[in-house]
Parts: C-alpha cells; structure tokens; sequence
C-alpha cells in the first residue's frame, strides 16, 4: 500500500526510531511501511494519523482499483 509516512517525518524531522516510540512499534515495523513491505493494522494506521494530526487517507492510499490510478 502506498502511503506517505517517510514524506511526512521527513518534514517533522524526526528519525525512524522516534516515530516508533512515539506510536508504541519498533523502528523495523515503521522502515518495513515506509519500504511498502508491510501494511500497518488499522490499531497502528489510527495512531500514525494522530501523530501526525490527520486523516488515515491522508496517510495511505489503498489503491483499491489495482491500476495506480489516482
């Protein structure tokens, strides 16, 4: 699944590892999402969204339609 959680800590400035603490998973689990290795449980999608203050599909984009169509 797409999403845009490396763009975003990039822009807050903060490290892998600080991201994970801050939503309670390991630095591994947010490089293995960030590498779109690995979709987050919807327990772990809320808690990305509230640490940076936004809607979950402002986050990650399903592509439900299986043809990168935006």
């Amino acid at each position: 699944m797409k999403n845009e959680i490396r763009d975003r800590r990039d822009a807050e400035g903060i490290s892998q590892a600080d991201l994970a603490a801050a939503v309670g998973v390991t630095r591994q689990t947010i490089n293995a999402i960030e590498r779109e290795r690995y979709d987050p449980s919807i327990e772990l999608a809320f808690k990305l969204a509230d640490h940076f203050d936004c809607r979950i599909e402002d986050l990650f984009d399903p592509d439900l339609n299986g043809d990168g169509a935006e």
